[in-house]
């Protein structure tokens, strides 16, 4: 399986995990929510890494970068994802989101001289084009569903999703030179989640308002917390650092930019309501370019 597939698997596991987390991330509240979701990860991916042996890969000059990926694109990006789905629901923070991609190829193109050229060009074009079309043009505007409504100020919801967005692109810059060297990537994927974790318990403890809980854990919100960390965590973000292994920053993150598009099906089955044709288009011009992609 090459990088490509590791991001586009990813991707799909971010489709699910963003839907799942709709409730308890309401229920919670964004800070608590991240908080729990990052502890359970934390655990799994510690677990992993030591009956894996991954843990003999990592050497000292590589805790520091990783944990700083970990605060930037974990800590402050997840958190921040959730603030921005709780105002804006899962479709139009997916397309938000996904603009991680413009910012981690402007930000590979700049540090690393990365360059898409000739086919990859055009199906990187072809899927952020389907991207933005499916998500921006495939609103519906009557008979809308709780999660496509809009609570809160706007402009405080975009500037949630493009601080996830641009916050997701540096945490993987960051890991970029890491990855390119033998450590394994669970557990780097664990120092990154440890690191996160830390930050949010430190939050928590100095009493701030935004860390507390808006209602309490119950063990079915725990549940669910835990089986979207295992999904978008331990195993998409590890397979996010797979792929940096072998692809470059800018590649990568157009590929798992393709989330947006996953989510379209997905709500159509738990909503009843059928997106429309714009979404459909966006969706076809996305696979088209993903196919190119990935045959290159």
């Amino acid at each position: 399986m090459t990088y490509e597939w590791f991001a586009l698997a990813a991707a799909a596991l971010w489709a699910i995990s963003s839907l799942i987390s709709v409730t308890p991330a309401r229920h919670l509240g964004s800070f608590a929510y991240s908080r729990w979701r990052m502890g359970c990860t934390a655990i799994m991916l510690t677990s992993m890494a030591w009956f894996m042996g991954g843990w003999a890969t990592v050497e000292s000059n590589h805790v520091i970068p990783m944990a700083l990926s970990g605060l930037i694109g974990i800590f402050i990006g997840d958190t921040a994802l959730f603030a921005c789905m709780n105002r804006m629901g899962p479709r139009m923070a997916g397309l938000l989101f996904s603009c991680h991609a413009v910012f981690s190829a402007l930000l590979g193109y700049w540090l690393f001289h990365e360059t898409l050229n000739g086919i990859e060009l055009f199906g990187a074009i072809l899927v952020f084009s389907g991207v933005v079309i499916a998500i921006f043009f495939g609103r519906k505007q009557t008979n809308q569903h709780t999660w496509e409504t809009v609570q809160g100020k706007l402009h405080i919801a975009i500037s949630l999703g493009l601080l996830a967005a641009f916050c997701q692109a540096m945490g993987g810059i960051i890991a970029k030179p890491i990855m390119q060297t033998s450590v394994d990537p669970i557990a780097a994927s664990a120092i990154r989640m440890i690191a996160a974790f830390t930050a949010h318990l430190t939050l928590r403890a100095t009493g701030a308002k935004i860390a507390k809980p808006l209602q309490r854990i119950n063990w079915k919100i725990l549940g669910v917390t835990a089986i979207n960390g295992f999904l978008a965590m331990a195993v998409g973000m590890t397979l996010i650092l797979y792929a940096l292994q072998k692809g470059n920053v800018g590649m990568v993150a157009l590929l798992s930019a393709t989330t947006p598009i996953m989510i379209l099906p997905l709500l159509w089955l738990y909503t009843k309501q059928r997106p429309s044709p714009f979404a459909w288009v966006g969706a076809l011009l996305a696979v088209i370019g993903t196919g190119v992609l990935v045959n290159v």
